[in-house]
């Protein structure tokens, strides 16, 4: 059984080599933005490392019984830590309650291994508890983090790992994946290569889920609506669409919120500066088009980079409701 993995075939290599070298190392940290393919190529990665029949070094074979727990993320010798439902953040007793499980022997394959996802979202303490199984991992112990870069991380976090930034992949690529391994009808296999900007996993995503493109349909509907609402009528918008309490589905949800409105933004960014760029939003061309001829190129710039701002703020836990509060009060009101 080949990894199957698309795009990231020079990282496969290179962890193929760690394997068939016996080179491997104690902690790789895999970057990249969300639906990129980080967990992907991690799990493959642990399977080819525990899988109990290789039909040849560094290469799983997808059957067996680790390879198939490992894919379900079942495997008794896989700890996954990530922050909980009811957290925005991972917590240092997450990394403490770890350290004790790996300082056990393998139960059943060749390696101990912990994936911690989304490592950007550990606090400080859980950063540093984490460090001195950095530095003294114990044997036959693998951790696997992924995080959306190394400078979201303790400097010393990252140092001590092996460090695979993942890029996306070229949009006709994509596009050509899309209509070759899911018989994709060509029009939507363009679009859904444009939205997910060449990430994989983020494509197959919004093939799969009918709740995603209402929700994406729902927050373009809703900038066009809030764009010609006056402030008292985006702060009630506000105050009807906030949740309960700061949860981890919470911030995601705001997180797509945010990253559909700057998709939004930067379309209507580059129709203005003429710029050949690709377009994200390929369905709502005429829409975004006569929403940037009421706007100069400095309003629709500066709100860009605002929410990008917002979204820094959000992975530091700020306040969701008082971000969208202040994105909102400075938004252009049209006509």
């Amino acid at each position: 059984m080949e990894w199957d993995i698309l795009g990231h075939e020079w990282a496969v290599t290179l962890l193929q080599q760690h394997i068939q070298q016996e080179k491997l190392q104690h902690a790789y940290l895999f970057t990249g933005s969300p639906g990129i393919g980080r967990r992907t190529l991690a799990l493959k990665f642990a399977q080819a490392i525990n899988c109990s029949q290789p039909p040849q070094p560094g290469q799983p074979c997808g059957v067996c019984r680790d390879c198939k727990q490992l894919a379900s993320m079942q495997h008794p010798d896989l700890s996954v830590i990530q922050s909980a439902e009811d957290s925005a953040s991972i917590k240092v007793d997450q990394i403490r309650d770890l350290q004790h499980t790996l300082s056990l022997a393998p139960y059943q394959g060749r390696y101990r291994i912990a994936m911690l996802l989304n490592f950007e979202d550990a606090n400080p303490n859980a950063q540093n508890a984490l460090l001195k199984t950095l530095e003294e991992a114990p044997p036959r112990v693998i951790l696997f983090l992924t995080s959306l870069s190394p400078e979201n991380l303790l400097p010393t976090i990252a140092s001590r790992c092996e460090i695979l930034r993942l890029r996306p992949l070229p949009l006709q690529v994509l596009e050509t994946k899309l209509i070759e391994r899911w018989q994709v009808e060509p029009q939507k296999a363009r679009l859904l290569a444009h939205l997910s900007s060449g990430r994989l996993g983020d494509a197959v995503h919004y093939l799969q889920s009918d709740e995603l493109w209402e929700r994406r349909q729902m927050h373009l509907d809703e900038m066009g609506m809030l764009l010609k609402s006056n402030v008292r009528d985006r702060f009630s918008y506000v105050e009807a669409s906030a949740k309960p309490g700061k949860t981890t589905q919470g911030k995601s949800d705001l997180r797509f919120q945010f990253e559909t409105w700057l998709s939004a933004w930067r379309d209507m960014l580059h129709m203005q500066a003429g710029s050949q760029a690709p377009l994200i939003n390929l369905d709502w061309q005429t829409e975004l088009k006569e929403l940037s001829q009421e706007m100069d190129i400095l309003h629709v710039n500066e709100q860009a980079a605002a929410l990008e701002n917002a979204l820094q703020q959000l992975e530091t836990n700020q306040n969701p409701r008082l971000l969208t509060e202040v994105l909102l009060l400075n938004w252009p009101r049209l006509n």
